[in-house]
């Protein structure tokens, strides 16, 4: 079986995006890279039922080289990511705050320092129809210079250099959003300047520890 191994860990996430509330139902979508061709999750499946076999490859110019079930409709954004950045990884969710943003703001800004591991303040990507060129090119436009972007009246992506990291990014993508939103209840939040956020950038690079058994 084609990349084995990335098929068996797109499945291991499917079932922890879910857990961790950044979809609903089959929406989201997740792709591993491996050389010229990219593992990614099938079109309108429950993420309950996959397997590794049900995951489709493709190259990473869209075309379906293993896998009976059709792949995602967000091929044309994951192969834009894989085209334009040095990403291994990339997940599209649509988690509840960071859609909520997507429809009353053009950027999430830094109200905590951990946007930092995202490349800094999150910027909303123009609306297109979903699964569309359209929307590919405004998402890989408004993630210039970031790991991640918000996808207005839709969702968001972020990407990595493992789908460990990727996903990450993704979950504080979202609680940032919360926590802005939550702020936004109370009052105007205090920002932290650009360069607070450029310092701890440098600080969290290679943030994260992997634990191994001896």
């Amino acid at each position: 079986m084609l990349l084995a191994r990335e098929r068996a860990e797109l499945v291991e996430f499917c079932h922890r995006m879910q857990a961790d509330d950044l979809t609903v139902g089959t929406s989201g979508n997740l792709s591993v890279r491996s050389g010229d061709h990219v593992a990614i999750t099938p079109s309108g499946t429950s993420y309950e039922s996959l397997t590794p076999e049900s995951i489709c490859v493709i190259t990473v110019s869209g075309e379906q080289v293993d896998g009976d079930l059709e792949p995602s409709s967000e091929v044309p954004m994951h192969t834009s990511v894989y085209q334009r950045t040095d990403a291994a990884a990339v997940v599209h969710t649509h988690p509840i705050y960071a859609s909520t943003l997507s429809a009353l703001v053009d950027e999430l800004p830094p109200v905590h320092y951990m946007i930092a591991l995202l490349g800094g303040p999150v910027r909303v990507a123009e609306y297109a129809t979903y699964g569309s060129d359209e929307l590919a090119a405004n998402s890989v436009a408004a993630m210039e210079g970031r790991y991640g972007v918000i996808l207005r009246n839709h969702g968001a992506t972020t990407y990595g250099e493992s789908l460990a990291k990727a996903y990450t990014r993704s979950v504080y993508l979202e609680w940032v959003s919360r926590m802005y939103y939550q702020a936004r209840l109370i009052g105007e939040p205090r920002l932290l300047p650009p360069d607070e956020i450029d310092r701890v950038g440098k600080k969290l690079q290679g943030y994260g520890q992997t634990v191994t058994s001896s």
